[in-house]
């Protein structure tokens, strides 16, 4: 069995990633556990960035690497957050801040001129050179509502509200969240092209 680094320390990540890669022939690591610290995410695109840290971590650990970058993208602020999704307030991370930046952003909009779409890009690399990644996207389409709901999920969850549901992704049952969302569809791609490959 081959190790596949996840560029990421996150757990919550190594977890899902695990799941999806069962009997794909890979034994998923996260890249902090290898000393591998993260990389600056320079690129303009949700796909350059997580081409960038697959790369960064192919290189030093000279595993195949699993890398995503995701966000949140709002039609009425021309697609931010965006890429800064999880900095939208300054500080990296700080949910409730964002959050709040972007109830004051949508103060006043009516509710037809709330859309917004939730984006992850998933790419793996067979090493760090490999000339063609895979590459999958998952878009989770809905709006932004007036207030929160629900105290599930992260990030900016309790905010919004997905395209054929009455509960915002903070009120989803998980196992639900999980097969709707912008992150579940990236992993089904993703798996559909793996089971497409030979077995490494």
């Amino acid at each position: 069995m081959r190790r596949l680094v996840l560029a990421s320390a996150n757990q919550g990540k190594l977890a899902e990633f695990d799941a999806l890669l069962a009997g794909s022939g890979f034994e998923v690591v996260t890249q902090g556990s290898l000393g591998v610290v993260d990389i600056e995410e320079t690129g303009t695109t949700f796909v350059e960035n997580a081409l960038l840290k697959a790369r960064h971590a192919a290189r030093i650990t000279r595993l195949p690497a699993l890398a995503d970058d995701s966000g949140l993208c709002v039609e009425q602020l021309d697609g931010a957050p965006g890429l800064y999704s999880a900095r939208y307030a300054g500080g990296h991370g700080n949910a409730a801040a964002n959050r709040a930046k972007l109830l004051r952003a949508l103060d006043g909009v009516p509710t037809e001129k709330r859309g917004a779409f939730f984006i992850c890009v998933l790419v793996l690399l067979h090493h760090a050179d490999d000339p063609a990644p895979l590459i999958a996207e998952g878009r989770w389409h809905g709006r932004i509502l007036e207030a929160e709901r629900g105290d599930g999920g992260f990030g900016y969850d309790p905010l919004f509200l997905p395209d054929g549901q009455t509960l915002s992704a903070a009120e989803l049952a998980p196992a639900l969240k999980n097969r709707l969302s912008h992150r579940g569809q990236a992993l089904a791609r993703l798996q559909e092209q793996l089971g497409a490959q030979p077995r490494p």
